[in-house]
């Protein structure tokens, strides 16, 4: 079956047909970078970068765009409130952007040890400033903004499409003066900010037509995907949350500024739950990545959210996480087997039925559960087939291959996946294990039985199980 994808825009599964034969464009809003990542991040990046990996192994260019907002996002979604990095700075006492470049660098590390692959693009809000003021001098021109007070509102009664993403169309909310207390320079309740004038004590301020001030949240989406990815294209990403009224803003701004449509599909991840609530740092019941992977390993982790369809809730817990470990332990040892197997016998196995069933989960919206089963379903003939006469030399190598490019490739979920995305470390960690079990083997030769023993002791600390058989050594990371 060809590629369908539930976009949020129009309600339905779609087949998807990109702008420009052969290449996607797509954008993913990235985090605003004022503290470390949490579980709910995790959701949202290792799904779209699994979106990222099958459309690629369909055959499709991706070029992928995920921003980082070091600017602009303020702690009231009506223009009120403070710069949430601002606000840290604050705290921590010291400059916004030293808040905003160490989150950027803790996000990324996180992100590299949960094996997402990094984007093409990955553009700064605070370094597409002028961009941004280019874009709301258009929406001032086309008589879609007003300045007020050297702040700059987004018209939304001048745009006729506004709620067409979120199925918000209540026209009483976008009446001045009704449902919430508007400031007086608002023209209506509804309207958004493209350009926040900045109080002199304000940390964060440039230079603009309009005074001295900062740009508002949603306006540095639009710019930043328009100058890389153009007026319209193929893919913009997100949270669920970000639904109402970023993406809605980001639409309205967008079209009214070019009068064509700005994006073609919209895929919205759901949220991590704990107890059946959202986590979120705004709730206080959120767990950092970097807390997580002190308990679970990196490609547990991932694992666990990828048994959950990226539009499904995926309620977090300790109990939950050990359930899946438990099954991925059984996809990893199966596969360490055959990573060690003999050429013993002649089987084969029959893997094409497998892998329409593979191609036809991802081709479903993306279904990793689904997809995930096939690979329990392979291992029960994978395990009947090592245990009875072993594999051919070709059957072995096929279904090695099958693993590799699937579990591997696509899903990120084979040991040693999940730092894929950094620069080779997960090679080189491996390397250095079977360095040191060679060395074991050394002493263990000399009846250095002390050196051995220290050796295998100091792997089990650091979550490595050695195993020792009759044909020689192995390991495994415990989960």
């Amino acid at each position: 079956m060809p590629l369908e994808l539930y976009n949020t825009l129009t309600r339905k599964k779609e087949f998807f047909v990109p702008l420009n034969e052969g290449r996607v464009a797509m954008y993913v809003c990235g985090p605003t970078v004022y503290g470390h990542a949490h579980i709910g991040h995790a959701k949202s990046y290792i799904s779209f970068d699994v979106i990222v990996r099958w459309l690629r192994h369909l055959g499709y260019a991706v070029k992928y765009v995920q921003n980082i907002t070091d600017v602009g996002h303020l702690t009231d979604d009506a223009d009120a409130g403070d710069d949430k990095i601002a606000e840290q700075a604050k705290r921590e006492k010291t400059d916004p952007m030293e808040v905003a470049q160490f989150y950027t660098r803790s996000f990324y590390e996180d992100m590299d040890r949960l094996g997402n692959l990094r984007p093409n693009i990955a553009p700064l809000a605070t370094g597409h400033i002028p961009e941004q003021i280019e874009l709301i001098e258009r929406l001032i021109a086309s008589g879609h903004a007003y300045e007020a007070n050297g702040s700059v509102y987004f018209s939304v009664q001048s745009f006729t499409g506004y709620g067409k993403l979120s199925g918000r169309l209540n026209q009483e909310e976008l009446e001045p003066g009704t449902r919430i207390e508007i400031k007086s320079e608002k023209h209506a309740a509804s309207d958004f900010a493209l350009w926040k004038k900045a109080e002199s004590n304000h940390l964060m301020r440039w230079n603009s037509p309009w005074g001295v001030g900062f740009p508002g949240w949603h306006i540095e989406c639009s710019a930043m995907a328009m100058k890389y990815l153009g007026e319209s294209f193929d893919i913009h990403g997100g949270g669920l949350d970000n639904q109402f009224p970023h993406h809605e803003c980001e639409i309205a701004q967008s079209e009214a500024a070019t009068g064509r449509p700005f994006v073609k599909y919209w895929l919205h991840n759901n949220l991590v739950t704990v107890g059946g609530q959202k986590m979120g740092k705004s709730l206080g019941n959120f767990l950092t990545v970097k807390d997580a992977l002190k308990k679970f390993s990196p490609v547990m982790l991932r694992f666990f959210i990828l048994q959950s369809h990226y539009r499904s809730p995926l309620d977090f817990s300790d109990a939950a996480l050990e359930a899946a470990g438990a099954g991925l332990e059984k996809l990893h040892d199966t596969y360490r087997r055959l990573g060690e197997a003999k050429i013993t016998g002649a089987a084969i196995i029959e893997l094409a039925p497998f892998e329409q069933r593979f191609i036809d989960s991802m081709n479903d919206d993306f279904n990793s559960p689904t997809a995930i089963a096939t690979f329990f379903d392979l291992n029960r003939e994978v395990n009947t087939k090592l245990s009875s006469g072993g594999f051919s030399e070709a059957g072995l190598k096929d279904v090695l291959s099958f693993y590799n490019r699937f579990a591997g490739d696509v899903l990120g979920i084979l040991p040693g996946g999940e730092t894929t995305g950094g620069s080779g470390s997960a090679d080189a960690g491996n390397k250095a294990i079977d360095l040191l079990l060679e060395l074991r083997q050394q002493a263990k030769a000399k009846k250095d039985f002390a050196t051995s023993d220290l050796i295998r002791m100091k792997l089990t600390d650091i979550g490595v199980e050695v195993q020792d058989t009759k044909e020689g050594s192995s390991w495994k990371l415990k989960n």
